[in-house]
């Protein structure tokens, strides 16, 4: 088993994402509303350098983010990898997100 973690700075697509997701299989999972490092910097006063850049990356930086959990089968991986980036595209694009998976030695609770 594995954990999928989906940090989706595009939101608008979440809908059509946790759609698509569940059509190819996949039955749960957990959406936590984030805020990026770099929007937290940019807003600290205190730091002249990122007050600096603040007029740099004000297009880059989103105001939030979600942060997709899915403990999934080793063969699910790829075919909700898949799913993702069909629905959100390039996910190496600045601003989209980013997405990785953990082995999972332990898991409980799953109801199976």
């Amino acid at each position: 088993m594995q954990l999928l973690i989906l940090i989706l700075k595009d939101i608008d697509c979440i809908d059509t994402l946790i759609t698509s997701l569940a059509e190819e299989g996949v039955k749960g999972g957990t959406i936590l509303e984030g805020k990026g490092m770099a929007n937290v910097l940019m807003k600290n006063e205190d730091l002249p350098v990122f007050g600096m850049m603040r007029h740099l990356m004000s297009d880059t930086v989103r105001e939030s983010s979600h942060v997709l959990l899915f403990v999934l089968r080793d063969e699910q991986i790829l075919k909700t990898k898949s799913a993702v980036k069909r629905i959100t595209g390039d996910l190496n694009e600045p601003g989209k997100g980013i997405m990785f998976s953990i082995p999972l030695t332990s898991v409980e609770g799953l109801g199976e």
